[in-house]
């Protein structure tokens, strides 16, 4: 069977699911997806469509991320239901990162709970702009004054991570009464309000489509007789059938060709800044390409593996990574390793006015560190000088 072409008529924005595990994030997907596509159109996903894998339906929890996508009046929307339980995190973070907007599922007869702090966490480092929460299974609670407490709670906690939280829309309602098609004010009215708040408190992101072509790599996998698809949200430029490729990063840096762009099981002529796509690659196999490299026009990154930091008189914090001091510490003895297989200090080391660091990543890491400045709660002797900690960062 043919596939159907995409048509770009309204603009794109990407969102998801986050919060605790087992307070509805799948079960508002699929509500979502079911009422909204009775008024504008799309594809309804039940819950066991969203979670297919069998370890998925055997344990009743997600477990990889899903992509559904549905539409309202104005937008076209790419959504990523994350994983809430506390093993899969990585999985929330791959999510997460993909996001313009993210709605916090959180259960009316729960409250707040632990993941539901780290994933407002994550999306805070992960650079998730805006929150918007939907209180569910609020058909199971009778108490008006206990879901006022909830929601003040679930205000503070978003406060406290610097999310505006007197501000974030706040939606009522029940996912599985909207599954259900109930058209009570917890039910399918619920969906719309949350639609409506969709589109008003998340702005239209601005794309990034005149720079070189850059998609780090969320998924590998093949297709029989067609070849190796990589998956992920393209951070920047196009992409168009026929054009070379480089996969960077990790390996050795790899030359392919694309061969097919699709969104959603429909064809595209050419992807671009904010669409989550599948690109199909010629001459690739499976097994030179993983999650975490990054699919880019052919020059436009370089990667490294070393660089030499010049730090006069500061010292440095080091985590997973082999350090090569130029000249020995200050008090003239190189540093030990605690575990050289994990390449990790035991404390921090200060460094002379004039030392030169030079910091190698470890062979199976594509990663580095960037300096920030703090001040100690206490200098170390014989040192006047402020001190530096580092950040992870990666080479891009």
């Amino acid at each position: 069977m043919a596939k159907s072409k995409f048509e770009r008529t309204k603009p794109h924005v990407n969102v998801g699911t986050i919060g605790h595990v087992d307070h509805g994030k799948t079960t508002l997907t699929a509500a979502i997806t079911t009422v909204l596509s009775k008024k504008f159109g799309g594809e309804a996903k039940a819950y066991d469509q969203i979670d297919a894998a069998p370890e998925e339906k055997a344990r009743g929890i997600t477990i990889n991320t899903a992509h559904v996508e549905y539409e309202t009046a104005t937008r076209h929307y790419a959504h990523v239901d994350c994983p809430g339980h506390a093993d899969y995190v990585k999985n929330m973070i791959t999510g997460a990162a993909q996001m313009d907007g993210a709605i916090l599922v959180v259960s009316a007869a729960d409250g707040p709970m632990p993941q539901t702090r780290e994933h407002i966490l994550l999306a805070r480092q992960v650079g998730v702009p805006y929150i918007i929460v939907f209180l569910n299974k609020c058909d199971m609670v009778d108490d008006a004054e206990l879901l006022e407490l909830v929601e003040m709670e679930v205000r503070e906690l978003l406060s406290k991570y610097d999310f505006p939280g007197d501000d974030t829309p706040i939606i009522h309602g029940s996912a599985k009464l909207a599954v259900e098609g109930d058209q009570s004010e917890l039910g399918e009215p619920s969906i719309f309000r949350l639609a409506e708040a969709l589109d008003t408190y998340i702005p239209t992101p601005e794309r990034a489509i005149d720079g070189a072509f850059i998609m780090p790599v969320e998924d590998v996998f093949s297709i029989s007789g067609r070849g190796t698809v990589v998956t992920g949200r393209i951070e920047r430029g196009v992409v168009k059938v026929g054009e070379e490729l480089e996969i960077v990063g990790i390996k050795p840096t790899l030359k392919t060709t694309c061969t097919g762009v699709e969104m959603f099981r429909k064809l595209l002529d050419q992807g671009q800044a904010g669409d989550n796509v599948g690109v199909l690659l010629r001459g690739t196999k499976r097994e030179e390409v993983e999650r975490g490299q990054v699919l880019c026009k052919p020059g436009s990154i370089k990667p490294h593996t070393k660089f030499t930091a010049d730090r006069d008189g500061h010292a440095w914090r080091q985590r997973q990574h082999h350090r090569e001091p130029d000249q020995p510490d200050r008090d003239g003895r190189r540093p030990a390793l605690r575990d050289p297989r994990r390449r990790s200090y035991r404390r921090r080391r200060c460094g002379c006015e004039d030392h030169r660091v030079r910091l190698q990543c470890a062979p199976s890491r594509g990663c580095g560190h960037a300096f920030s400045f703090f001040k100690p709660a206490a200098m170390p002797r014989r040192c006047k000088r402020r001190i530096c900690k580092v950040k992870k960062f990666a080479f891009a």
